[in-house]
C-alpha cells in the first residue's frame, strides 16, 4: 500500500490507475479504524479495480473543540488494517494540505436535511462534512465512494452534495457493522467506561423492538418507553430519538409499509456520544 501525504501524490497515483483503465473506489475516514471501516474497503474492492482510503480528522465538522481534541487516533493500527484489507493507497494529509490558504469551497444548501437530528444538535457539522468530502472528492476524483449507514444522515447529506455539485460519483451506503452484542461499531466506543460499554447494547435492543412498540403504544408511547429503558441505568442520556422518513429524514407521526422509515438515536455517555439507526420493518 502506498501512503500519500500530498495532494499531488494522490493525483499521480489516481492518474496511473486510470491509465490502466481501472475503476477507482474511495473510502474517506477519520481514522481509529475498526472492522466497520474495513467492511467498506472490502465492499469497494469487490466493485472496483483500485481503492484509495483517506484518514483526516476534519476540524471543520466539530462544533465541540474538546471532542476534536480527544477524538481517538490509532495510526499504526490503521495502517495495519488497511494493508491487510488490500487497500492500494492511503491519503493521510495535514490540515494545510486539505485547507490551503486561498481555498474557496462551494456553499451547499441542504434545507430540511440538515435541520433535524444531528444537524439540530451539532450546528455547522454538516457544512463541515460537505466541505471536506467535496475537497477529498476533488482530489481523488473517484468513480465510486463508500459510506456506512450508521451515519445515515451524513450519507443523505453527501448524496445531496454530489447531486448539487453534479459530480460523476456513485455513492454507496453500506450496512452498519455491529459488535456481537449489537452495539454499532464506532471509533468512539473506546471512550466508553467498562460499565458504559457493558450497558451500551441496550441502545440497539431498543431500536430493534421499536416497530413492535409503535404498533402497541403508538409513536409517542414507543419513544417514552424506549427512552425510559435506555436511561434506566443512569449511565446514558438520550439526546434525541426520532422516527423519520428514510428519504427526507423528517419526523413521521405514523409508520406504514408503503413508506420506508427509520428510527434514529443519539445517546450521551459521560465522555462520548453514540449514534445509531435501524430501518423500521
Amino acid at each position: 500500500m502506498i501512503e500519500a501525504l500530498k495532494v499531488s501524490e494522490v493525483r499521480t497515483q489516481v492518474e496511473m490507475a486510470r491509465s490502466r483503465g481501472e475503476v477507482v473506489g474511495f473510502v474517506p475516514t477519520m481514522g481509529a479504524l475498526h472492522y466497520g471501516h474495513i467492511s467498506l474497503i472490502n465492499k469497494a474492492l469487490t466493485e472496483c479495480d483500485w481503492v484509495a482510503s483517506s484518514i483526516f480528522v476534519n476540524p471543520t465538522q466539530f462544533n465541540d473543540p474538546n471532542d476534536l481534541l480527544h477524538y481517538p487516533r490509532t495510526p499504526e493500527n490503521d495502517w495495519s488494517l488497511l494493508v491487510q484489507a488490500g487497500c492500494h493507497l492511503l491519503f493521510h494529509p495535514s490540515v494545510p494540505e486539505i485547507y490551503p490558504e486561498g481555498l474557496i469551497s462551494p456553499d451547499f444548501e441542504f434545507g430540511p436535511l440538515e435541520k433535524v437530528m444531528e444537524g439540530a444538535h451539532r450546528p455547522g457539522h454538516f457544512k463541515g462534512v460537505a466541505t471536506v468530502v467535496f475537497r477529498l472528492f476533488d482530489i481523488v476524483k473517484p468513480d465510486v465512494a463508500y459510506f456506512g449507514e450508521k451515519d445515515f444522515q451524513q450519507l443523505a447529506i453527501i448524496r445531496s452534495m454530489v447531486q448539487q455539485a453534479n459530480l460523476p460519483i456513485r455513492i454507496v451506503g453500506c450496512e452498519t457493522i455491529r459488535e456481537p452484542d449489537g452495539l454499532a461499531k464506532s471509533s468512539r466506543n473506546v471512550r466508553l467506561s467498562p460499565n458504559e460499554r457493558s450497558a451500551a447494547p441496550i441502545i440497539f435492543q431498543n431500536l430493534s423492538k421499536a416497530k413492535g412498540l409503535i404498533d402497541d403504544l403508538g409513536p409517542d408511547g414507543a419513544k417514552n418507553e424506549m427512552i425510559k429503558s435506555i436511561e434506566a441505568s443512569g449511565l446514558f442520556k438520550v439526546e434525541y430519538l426520532e422516527f423519520a422518513d428514510a428519504d427526507s429524514l423528517q419526523p413521521v407521526a405514523s409508520i406504514s409499509k408503503e413508506k420506508k422509515s427509520r428510527v434514529f438515536i443519539a445517546v450521551k455517555a459521560s465522555t462520548t456520544r453514540l449514534i445509531d439507526n435501524v430501518e423500521l420493518l
